[in-house]
């Protein structure tokens, strides 16, 4: 897939779910994609079933000019992450730069928190997608909804295809920089 030079955060904090946060990880690695896990500190955060993940940068460290995108893993570690106004303006500087903003299960409540969710097609876990309507998100009941630069999904199941959409989008922006002219051949 040639994604090599591609680097992608996943944010963490304590009670992250597992797969969610690891089936990504490595679906991206095997892609060739750089994967950092960002959290508020450097430091080692527990996942729901008490599995270590390493943040390898704090939050502070991290510029937007340094990812390619971001992913939010659910569990219970994004209701931590929305409290943080450091994570809130990193996903927001990624999405109004049109990069790569996906979230999975409870993951959309950093991007309600950020100020994203009002006008967009998105999904999440069945337990807060009263959240994503309220906060103005148009909510489908889908495995993975992709809008525009944004792709989200509602639970570990539906791993297989939000990794494939974020592939997708990654291969596409890898095409498009390194071949302006490519979108415009396709369209036309």
């Amino acid at each position: 897939m040639g994604l090599n030079h591609l680097t992608i955060a996943i944010l963490v904090d304590n009670i992250y779910q597992d797969q969610e946060l690891w089936y990504p990880y490595f679906r991206l690695q095997e892609a060739g994609v750089n994967v950092v896990i960002v959290g508020k500190e450097k430091q080692t955060y527990l996942s729901k079933y008490g599995f270590p993940a390493d943040a390898q940068i704090a939050i502070a460290d991290a510029r937007k000019e340094d990812f390619d995108g971001v992913i939010v893993p659910g569990g219970y570690c994004p209701d931590k992450l929305r409290t943080y106004p450091e994570i809130l303006k990193f996903v927001k500087n990624m999405d109004g730069a049109g990069k790569l903003v996906a979230a999975i299960c409870h993951g959309p409540w950093v991007l309600i928190s950020a100020g994203l969710a009002k006008g967009r097609n998105m999904t999440c876990y069945a337990g807060i997608k009263d959240d994503l309507k309220n906060a103005g998100a148009l909510y489908e009941d889908e495995p993975v909804v992709v809008f525009d630069n944004m792709i989200t999904s509602r639970k570990p199941q539906d791993l297989p295809a939000f990794c494939i959409e974020i592939l997708k989008f990654l291969e596409k922006t890898w095409a498009l920089d390194k071949n302006p002219q490519k979108e415009s051949c396709l369209e036309g």
